[in-house]
């Protein structure tokens, strides 16, 4: 190779370092506006173009003289560089995803003075697990099921009526009695808390006074005298003085009694029957035909002639006035 290739090698790598030097710098030190960058590449480049120029033609370039493309390009810059206004969200829009938006950071229940939605869901679904319960504790319900129950076994019936509908009545006639107590309990403590001037605690504590009248009509003294010893509290003077610890277990024992008392009598009847179906069967020999077979429509008979729905489901209610 001549010296003269070796000359024109070396212009020519001078010549793109010229080129390209300008343009990674400036845009490595460009700003983040692209309209910035448009403007500052079209700078960067005029210099090369004007190099590029001279050594290719060797001719002085006219004073003055500037690149058509630089100006506009630099005007374009300016006007994209303009600060963006603010999105502004009109006042009454609120953002219910974001519950810092929300007053005292979540929704106040009426009511309930200083609970938010989320814990008053879980205690209220807590309270709807211990319904049934309740409902066995502090209502007739258990003793009118056990009368019902044991009115189906003395019929020698095994599924008629079904437990479903031996439960639904028992729920209908509970529903029946426990009217005007829960009536009472709306009016003293659900209402006055829904007007927020009561608080919940003080809602509960008038909603017991009319539920601990009804347990201690029908509460045994045998049995809060049992609850009270063992629970070791001192003898109290009254009912009233009784705790809720002490009157609900009470007042569950006292309610199976009375269901078991209700129902021995209600057995005794269709227990006769079927002795005397069952001494007739064998006097005569009919020692392969089950007694039962006969016995249950004597007694299904017998128990539609007294109309025995209407006298037991009577006496019930007038058991609980």
């Amino acid at each position: 190779m001549t010296l003269g290739s070796l000359w024109r090698c070396a212009m020519v790598a001078g010549l793109a370092w010229a080129i390209s030097a300008p343009a990674a710098a400036a845009q490595a030190t460009a700003p983040s506006n692209p309209g910035a960058n448009a403007g500052a590449a079209t700078t960067a480049t005029a210099p090369a173009s004007i190099t590029s120029n001279a050594g290719n033609a060797g001719a002085p370039a006219k004073s003055g003289a500037t690149p058509a493309s630089a100006a506009p390009t630099q005007d374009k810059g300016d006007t994209t560089s303009k600060p963006k206004r603010p999105t502004v969200r009109p006042s009454g829009v609120r953002n219910s995803l974001n519950p810092e938006t929300l007053p005292g950071g979540g929704i106040q229940l009426q009511g309930v003075p200083g609970g938010s939605l989320p814990w008053s869901i879980v205690i209220l679904l807590t309270g709807l697990t211990l319904i049934p319960s309740l409902l066995l504790c502090v209502t007739p319900f258990a003793r009118l099921l056990i009368v019902f129950h044991f009115l189906r076994q003395a019929l020698g019936l095994q599924t008629t009526p079904s437990n479903q509908t031996l439960i639904g009545l028992s729920l209908i006639l509970t529903f029946f009695l426990m009217q005007p107590v829960g009536t009472q309990i709306y009016n003293d403590a659900v209402v006055p808390m829904q007007a927020g001037q009561i608080t919940t605690t003080e809602a509960l504590q008038r909603g017991e006074v009319p539920m601990r009248k009804f347990m201690e009509h029908y509460v045994r003294d045998k049995d809060v005298a049992l609850f009270v010893d063992l629970a070791k509290e001192p003898r109290p003077a009254t009912l009233d003085d009784v705790s809720m610890r002490v009157l609900l277990p009470a007042y569950i024992v006292s309610e199976l009694k009375a269901g078991f008392q209700i129902g021995t009598v209600l057995f005794l009847p269709f227990l006769i029957v079927d002795m005397v179906v069952a001494s007739i069967t064998t006097s005569v020999g009919m020692l392969q035909l089950p007694p039962v077979v006969i016995s249950t429509p004597l007694k299904l008979l017998l128990f539609l002639m007294v109309d025995g729905w209407h006298l037991l489901i009577g006496s019930l209610m007038r058991s609980f006035s």
